[in-house]
């Protein structure tokens, strides 16, 4: 196996560690969480989680400060997202009505989970 194909399926574990650390966070708050790496032609949804009437479309970073995490989300991945959530909660039924929030969970080694709800709000 070559260096490059090693780190790629690292990387991809890594993500996925991360992604089920940052899903007990949120379960842990109280949210339920609807799915895991949603694919949709818009974008691709760590997690999206419900609690009440919010549709929480997470984003997981696992970096080495938060913000770093929040400056490695670009505009444009910010907007493909929200417009992702938003058509996730207009073709489901049971998530009608719901407001779609962009949030971000930073994972830092040695650190708890840290969760921002509505992390680029006017950004």
């Amino acid at each position: 196996m070559n260096v490059r194909v090693a780190r790629g399926a690292a990387a991809r574990l890594s993500g996925r560690r991360a992604e089920v650390w940052a899903a007990a966070w949120l379960m842990a708050k109280g949210y339920r969480i609807l799915a895991f790496r949603w694919k949709t032609p818009l974008a691709e949804i760590d997690v999206v989680a419900k609690r009440g009437r919010v549709l929480a479309v997470v984003e997981v970073k696992s970096r080495t400060t938060l913000e770093v995490a929040l400056e490695t989300v670009t505009y444009d991945q910010r907007d493909r997202l929200r417009r992702a959530g938003v058509q996730l909660a207009a073709t489901r039924p049971a998530l009608a009505g719901c407001d779609v929030r962009l949030d971000l969970l930073a994972l830092a080694p040695g650190r708890l989970p840290r969760h921002i709800p509505d992390a680029w709000k006017g950004v």
